[in-house]
């Protein structure tokens, strides 16, 4: 039996309809040295018993953060879920709203998106929240696009120090668009204040920050948005939500716009998605939010609901004024990382990032006690820093995961001049045994 299901008088039928007399006339267009020459190299046809055993086996080849100790990070950390994320959010009517509107969304799916948005803003020290987006790059770019569209600036300056994706992403969003991005040299590590001084006119719509960023790095936010609003442009900063346990929120140092990667907040690795990008800004930006807000309201009998609001500025209504394409949001994981939130709580997350931070810096202080590694940048850091090695990185980090450990992430990949060094990344579930054995592999790498 054919795979489809399409019979010789159906395809006639379609050909005749958009006037093409067979197959090859309507592939006529692509040329013939792109076409498929001879058949597809499939194998012979086996049973579900027999495809299923073979798909376990190849399974059982990952190794993943399960049988390896992960310091791995870069944007993605392996951070500890508690149980009831899992239960909850499992719930077959959780996992089956991926795109609830308006006029199929129940009132508890609307609740915990509510719930997501104001833990949001208690986290970043912002006024509103969207309920949320596809992940932290799309989140800059999305945040850049409604600096352009409220300000009517064209010019946007961002961090090279910011996640290189999210540099990526950004430069793809806009190569179409009346809009410049100029990349903002760092200095050890941290974004080159002056350098910014020097960039920044009355032509910036925004400047785009990381923090903690790429690196690892604190970034000097307090200051660096001052310049930015001494220019009239906005303040946007990617943030780190466990960074919130113990450093001020980006709000209250003035950002205008704070964007990040919820994938710390109860999402698992899972080979890099599907994550969970939010966003959060100040309340005069409500109505260039993009995405969906979810409100509280009162029925006429005076009990509470939750309804979607302001969604009129989504391409589906409002067509060539939309301010972005974006029309849903990652429900069920704005649901894990709504459990993980209200299951941890203020203080939980305030003990998660004081132990990232004290075991980053135990970890730190180890490996540089070793010949021929030291810390590439002197500069304050939270859960992740870069390691400079006189050994070849690839080399060393293949030794450690041959001893069950995910040393760190080569640099290289995004920095021709850090070919010599490796970011390691260490979370609240890093034993100290952990990151001794981590030491004693990197000795004898």
């Amino acid at each position: 039996m054919d795979f489809t299901q399409i019979t010789e008088p159906q395809k006639k039928l379609m050909l005749d309809t958009i006037g093409v007399k067979d197959i090859e006339e309507l592939f006529s267009p692509i040329p013939k040295e792109q076409r498929l020459k001879g058949e597809l190299n499939i194998p012979n046809s086996c049973s579900e018993f027999e495809v299923l055993s073979d798909l376990e086996s190849l399974a059982g080849k990952n190794r993943d953060t399960g049988k390896l100790t992960c310091f791995l990070g870069c944007g993605a950390y392996d951070h500890f879920i508690p149980t009831v994320v899992d239960a909850l959010a499992s719930r077959g009517e959780f996992v089956t709203a991926y795109t609830p509107y308006q006029a199929e969304a129940s009132q508890g799916t609307l609740q915990a998106f509510y719930e997501f948005q104001t833990m949001i803003c208690q986290i970043t020290g912002s006024d509103i929240a969207n309920a949320s987006l596809y992940e932290s790059a799309t989140a800059v770019a999305e945040a850049v696009l409604m600096a352009r569209s409220s300000t009517g600036r064209t010019k946007v300056l961002i961090s090279s120090a910011c996640f290189p994706d999210a540099v990526e992403t950004l430069a793809t969003y806009t190569e179409d668009q009346d809009i410049e991005v100029v990349k903002v040299p760092a200095a050890n590590g941290r974004t080159d204040k002056e350098k910014l001084r020097t960039a920044i006119d009355d032509k910036t719509a925004a400047v785009v920050i990381q923090f903690p960023n790429f690196f690892g790095v604190l970034e000097d936010l307090e200051e660096i948005i001052s310049i930015t609003h001494q220019a009239g442009a906005l303040a946007i900063v990617s943030f780190d939500p466990i960074a919130s346990g113990v450093f001020k929120r980006p709000g209250d140092l003035g950002a205008d716009v704070v964007v990040g990667e919820g994938q710390a907040l109860g999402i698992p690795l899972q080979y890099g998605a599907p994550y969970l990008g939010f966003m959060s800004a100040k309340e005069q930006f409500m109505r260039k939010l993009p995405g969906r807000i979810v409100g509280a309201a009162e029925d006429k009998d005076g009990c509470r609901g939750f309804c979607l609001v302001l969604q009129t500025r989504e391409q589906h209504i409002k067509r060539e004024r939309a301010t972005s394409n974006v029309c849903t949001n990652q429900g069920l994981m704005a649901m894990r990382a709504s459990i993980y939130m209200a299951s941890v709580g203020k203080q939980g997350l305030a003990k998660i990032a004081s132990l990232c931070l004290d075991k980053a810096h135990y970890a730190a202080t180890e490996i540089c006690k070793l010949d021929g590694y030291s810390l590439k940048f002197d500069a304050p850091f939270f859960k992740e820093f870069v390691i400079k090695t006189d050994r070849n990185v690839e080399k060393v980090l293949s030794h450690c995961r041959s001893q069950g450990i995910s040393a760190g992430v080569a640099m290289g990949k995004w920095f021709k001049d850090m070919n010599d060094c490796f970011a390691v990344a260490v979370t609240e579930k890093r034993t100290r045994q952990e990151i001794d054995q981590l030491v004693q592999a990197l000795k004898q790498a």
